[in-house]
């Protein structure tokens, strides 16, 4: 297919969002506001961070990055899961979107309290971002053999690839920060905005 059709299809897709009843507008409103929030905390914790000079590894700056690739995709990808494939994500798939997003806030939740308990919940944490990718595989693999049986379409599967990806970076760049010890946490908490 030309590019054009892909610009059709994309176009055609976020359309959808006319299709959408009020308990289709609420969820997608906390869902995708839920994960916005999450850049807007974290963009500003190291935003101000940064500002006043505090010096945090570069790679922690993958995780606003990540958590933006990550909203992104999932405010469009939410799209076709609340109108054209509402009912055949009912039927399994919803589950084991549950499941995934009950092991990523919690592993965010649990990387977060880490600041204060480190060796306590070292093990949560590596189990809970660790599931957290197992169940994003999961549902990788079933929405491939959902496209396969015809039953998804491009768009979806590009959001999903963009979901993947902003989720392995953030993940795995806080991760990397919190078994670092959270370089630059404790000097920005010391400015005393937070």
């Amino acid at each position: 297919m030309s590019q054009m059709s892909f610009w059709k299809e994309t176009l055609i897709y976020a359309g959808r969002v006319r299709e959408f009843d009020k308990k289709d507008w609420i969820v997608y409103i906390l869902w995708v506001g839920l994960m916005y929030g999450l850049f807007a905390v974290v963009g500003l914790f190291i935003g101000i961070g940064s500002f006043n000079g505090v010096e945090f590894p570069v790679y922690v700056y993958n995780i606003p990055v990540g958590v933006f690739i990550f909203s992104t995709a999932i405010a469009f990808d939410t799209i076709g899961h609340r109108t054209i494939y509402k009912e055949f994500l009912q039927r399994a798939e919803a589950l084991v979107h549950h499941i995934t997003i009950f092991a990523g806030i919690t592993s965010v939740l649990v990387l977060c309290l880490a600041y204060h308990f480190p060796v306590f919940l070292k093990i949560p944490a590596l189990v809970l971002v660790s599931l957290s990718i197992i169940y994003s595989l999961i549902d990788e693999a079933l929405h491939w053999y959902r496209y396969l049986a015809q039953a998804s379409d491009r768009v979806e599967m590009w959001s999903h690839f963009f979901i993947l990806l902003g989720h392995l970076i953030m993940i795995l760049a806080w991760w990397q920060w919190y078994s670092e010890g959270y370089v630059g946490v404790s000097e920005t908490l010391a400015l005393g905005i937070f």
